[in-house]
């Protein structure tokens, strides 16, 4: 594509970069990435993945804004309230980047839909707060063999790691199956610094960005941990599991539906 003076000018930081230039901004220009959450993690990773440019970003979320949301999601504002948060998102991005199309999922996800939702994207960033989406998100990208990005957050602390079907470890390789209900508390029970949200969605942005680029070493088979306490981040080598039901064996080839508490005050 041929970028406008006004585009030039937009991008022109990227366009210097050695490893980005016109070529990489046409790439992420011709990018289709899917955010699966437009909470806590979407937020700032759909804002700097409109910011670059993405040529088209999904917005897949079910849910609608509330009070206690706008502490940690900054794509949302006070006015947003009772919106639905892939409403509110896309009016952010179109006003950030009229460059960028906006396609809203407006629903949850669930293994009736998702495979048909996620074949149209180049890259996924998962930003659910629940371990049975994070495991659906898993199951079906490794299946359809699309890459993506994990991450989660807790009370002070983060981590997220990459995952390029049958190549590296897959989150069901580090954590076999969903825990048991109540297990783990939500954030809602056990708390969040807002702070941490935009720590980890950030990296997610990065590593979307680095894999339409082709630049760079994604955080495959790397497990990036961040306590914000501490101001910490550590490293955790992971290994492909050859047992693992997904990308290992084989044994799981549908989807399915798990049950538990999500991130939220109902």
């Amino acid at each position: 594509m041929d970028f406008n003076d006004a585009q030039l000018e937009r991008y022109s930081r990227h366009i210097i970069l050695k490893d980005v230039g016109i070529e990489g901004q046409q790439k992420i220009a011709e990018a289709k990435i899917l955010v699966i959450g437009a909470g806590g993690l979407g937020s700032p990773a759909l804002l700097y993945l409109a910011a670059a440019g993405v040529g088209r970003l999904g917005i897949a979320d079910g849910d609608s804004l509330d009070l206690s949301n706008l502490q940690r999601q900054v794509i949302h504002f006070t006015g947003d309230i009772d919106k639905p948060k892939v409403i509110s998102a896309k009016e952010k991005i179109e006003q950030l980047n009229p460059d960028v199309k906006v396609q809203v999922h407006h629903e949850m996800l669930k293994a009736a839909n998702i495979m048909e939702i996620i074949k149209n994207y180049d890259f996924v960033i998962d930003g659910t707060d629940n371990f049975p989406t994070k495991f659906l998100v898993n199951d079906a990208c490794v299946l359809a063999g699309v890459p993506y990005s994990h991450g989660g957050i807790l009370r002070f602390d983060g981590q997220t790691f990459t995952i390029r079907p049958k190549e590296s470890a897959c989150y069901r390789c580090i954590f076999l199956e969903p825990p048991p209900a109540d297990a783990v508390p939500t954030c809602s029970q056990a708390g969040v610094i807002g702070v941490i949200a935009g720590i980890i969605g950030t990296l997610q942005a990065n590593e979307a960005i680095k894999f339409v680029l082709g630049k760079g070493e994604l955080l495959t088979d790397r497990l990036l941990t961040f306590d914000a306490l501490k101001t910490r981040f550590r490293e955790v080598k992971l290994r492909k599991n050859p047992n693992c039901p997904v990308c290992g064996t084989g044994a799981i080839t549908e989807l399915q539906d798990y049950r538990q508490a999500v991130c939220a005050i109902r």
